[in-house]
């Protein structure tokens, strides 16, 4: 039976809830506009908002390049209508990178921008991958991008150049990763360092990270952090995060984990029937033979709590 360690909404029917951690030395989350306007909508309203029609967004996809020290930085950016200021969510992308193999967004990232653009956010997606020169990284094991050193410094020049930006409210720009891109996130959010200005992430939210060396550094959050895994995932161990979030309690911000029965690695995408691969560099028994692909009840929860985790 999955287990949620948080006080979120629209829990599936066979949830149960265990209690919270409670926030120690944080203040608490004030709902934003954004909140106010999702809470108002009943859930059915709410997913058929996010998964609303229209096939193209105003606002996006724009190819944008920023200068984080000696890293150009190549982003992809989508936007609602209006001229805001909007909160804004940086999508770190998992080891595969966030282009398909024609050059366009991978549907997952696109599914989910079309989703949060809808619900009021701006969504900008840095490519930790591809700035640097290289492609899909799923079968190394020596990454030379590493999680916590490049794609933490990626995350925080994505949130510096966001703070810039006219149509961004600054004091409201959130974290959402996968996989390789949810660990980066776990390593961006971690106490100290908070910058001289006292600017930070207002929360984030993990799908399926690795939270096996994390745990063994005694992690916790100095924002508030959710995060998302199949229990039948092979390529990360769902025990391992709970346990991460279960020894946080009382050193950290709000921590939350949810884990979906029946569901694998990638069950938020919007089409991939479930399928084995052999060609992971890392997974569960260390044979890289893992399985990935929708778990249409897990997506449909996901799709609901995450804009609403971020909202706040």
């Amino acid at each position: 039976m999955p287990k949620v360690l948080s006080g979120a909404r629209f829990l599936l029917p066979d949830f149960h809830v265990i209690k919270a951690n409670r926030p120690n030395r944080y203040l608490p989350m004030r709902p934003s506009r954004i909140c106010h306007r999702l809470a108002g909508l009943a859930p059915p309203a709410l997913l058929a908002l996010l998964l609303g029609g229209g096939n193209a967004l105003a606002g996006g996809p724009e190819p944008i390049e920023f200068r984080d020290g000696d890293v150009t930085l190549k982003a992809t950016i989508y936007r609602p209508d209006g001229n805001g200021p909007f909160p804004a969510i940086i999508g770190m992308h998992d080891c595969a990178g966030l282009m398909n193999a024609t050059g366009a967004v991978a549907v997952k990232y696109r599914d989910w921008a079309q989703l949060l653009v809808k619900a009021g956010f701006v969504v900008l997606y840095p490519e930790s991958y591809s700035s640097r020169g290289l492609g899909n990284q799923c079968a190394s094991r020596n990454r030379p991008v590493r999680p916590d050193h490049e794609r933490v410094a990626d995350a925080n020049a994505a949130r510096r150049w966001l703070e810039q930006q006219p149509d961004v409210q600054a004091d409201h720009i959130s974290l959402l990763g996968w996989s390789n891109g949810g660990n980066s996130m776990l390593w961006t959010v971690r106490p100290p360092p908070i910058r001289e200005d006292k600017a930070d992430f207002r929360s984030a939210v993990a799908l399926y990270p690795a939270c096996g060396r994390l745990s063994s550094t005694a992690w916790s959050a100095r924002v508030p952090t959710l995060i998302l895994i199949g229990a039948l995932d092979d390529v990360a161990s769902p025990q391992e995060c709970e346990r991460m979030v279960a020894g946080a309690k009382g050193r950290s911000a709000r921590a939350a984990i949810v884990v979906y029965p029946g569901a694998f690695h990638d069950f938020d995408h919007p089409n991939r029937p479930v399928q084995v691969r052999g060609d992971y560099a890392f997974s569960s028994d260390g044979t890289g033979r893992i399985h990935t692909g929708t778990n249409a009840a897990a997506r449909a929860d996901s799709l609901k709590r995450v804009p609403q985790w971020l909202a706040r």
